[in-house]
């Protein structure tokens, strides 16, 4: 037992001298390997350009009828027969509905009347007076009392039945209105009545159009341009724009109508264009994507879009002096998909940092830095 005690003292006693013989060892290396500078990796910069800068701006626009309408009866009526239906192609003046109005029929038989019994009763007076005009070239047969009488006759029987013809006028017109007839050239793309259907103007017995005219075959393409946008786009300008039916094709178009103004909404112009759609391809109401040329300005700077810092106190971009770090305020022009137009004060072959960020302060040291090219 005594034998046993004597061999586990010694095993503890032997272990505990191996670890003091390594244990320095270990320490002093990691204390060699805390001291070993660390190589810091190369801070990128780029010397400042002039470039010219093209690009697209890719905005939203729709596509609307050149001409639509909304076809009312003029008068109350009923509908007596329909020529047109949804998706007809029209042409201009052709018959799209009729209706009847008994109460009209009977107003025009009136006015007939009336027109042919003023018309023998002017026709009688203009006999007498011609007769007693006539008789007066004898001295004495007719006073000059008579045959002024007779002329007044007849220019107010005259009268009447020019009063007789513009009523007869003015009903054959209302029933001309019986007859609902294509403004335009165009196709229809909404039908809300049936035959026999009570019609009106619009609050008076129809609450819905009879048709909706639309022209197709000419198109407008509206855009609103923001603001920073609009000295890009003149009268003429051409663009592009492609649909989402047709996502393979490019269409072009050239502007037609600029407005003048911007809406106080939005804060852009409403720019229009005239699309010629004779083969039906675009409808109207699609969305279109229109993407606008953007002529870069061939005297401002040009940098890589990782080159802009954009912070809480403003734009800056990281310019390296004498070796230090100076954040510069600059404002953007137009941009590409990498690279934008800075304007400050800045100047050509000032060297920039490619990609900026926070952690590179104003006023730091920069001591290891590495040129490329942009």
């Amino acid at each position: 037992m005594k034998n046993y005690y004597k061999l586990a003292v010694a095993l503890v006693f032997t272990a505990f001298a191996g670890l003091q013989g390594c244990g320095p060892s270990k320490a002093e290396e990691e204390e060699e390997n805390a001291k070993a500078p660390v190589e810091a990796s190369a801070l990128e910069t780029f010397s400042l350009k002039k470039q010219q800068l093209s690009s697209n701006l890719k905005i939203p626009g729709e596509l609307i009828a050149y001409q639509q309408v909304d076809l009312y009866a003029k008068v109350s009526s009923f509908v007596k027969k329909l020529h047109a239906d949804v998706g007809t192609e029209v042409k201009q003046g052709q018959l799209l509905a009729s209706m009847e109005a008994p109460e009209l029929t009977a107003q025009f038989a009136g006015s007939q009347s009336r027109l042919a019994s003023q018309e023998a009763i002017y026709e009688a007076s203009k006999a007498n007076y011609e007769r007693l005009l006539e008789t007066s070239k004898t001295p004495g047969t007719v006073s000059q009392n008579d045959l002024d009488v007779a002329l007044a006759k007849q220019r107010s029987d005259f009268a009447q039945l020019e009063a007789a013809k513009s009523a007869t006028r003015e009903i054959t017109d209302t029933r001309n209105y019986l007859e609902i007839r294509a403004p335009f050239s165009g196709v229809i793309t909404a039908r809300n009545v049936s035959a026999g259907a009570y019609v009106g103007p619009s609050g008076k017995g129809s609450e819905f159009p009879l048709f909706t005219l639309v022209e197709q075959r000419k198109l407008r393409l509206v855009v609103s341009v923001p603001e920073a946008y609009t000295s890009y786009l003149r009268n003429n300008s051409e663009i592009t724009f492609k649909v989402k039916s047709l996502p393979n094709e490019d269409f072009s178009a050239k502007v037609t109508r600029l407005s003048g103004a911007l809406d106080t909404r939005l804060r852009s112009q409403r720019t229009e264009m005239d699309i010629s759609n004779s083969d039906r391809k675009l409808l109207p109401g699609m969305i279109a994507e229109v993407s606008i040329p953007l002529g870069g300005n061939s005297n401002a700077f040009v940098i890589p879009k990782t080159a802009l810092l954009n912070s809480p106190q403003g734009t800056y971009i990281i310019k390296i002096v004498d070796h230090k770090a100076v954040w510069v305020p600059v404002k953007t022009g137009s941009n590409s998909e990498d690279k934008l137009e800075i304007f400050g004060d800045i100047k050509e072959d000032d060297v920039i940092v490619k990609s900026a960020n926070e952690e590179i302060r104003n006023n730091s040291d920069v001591k290891n830095m590495k040129t490329v090219t942009i």
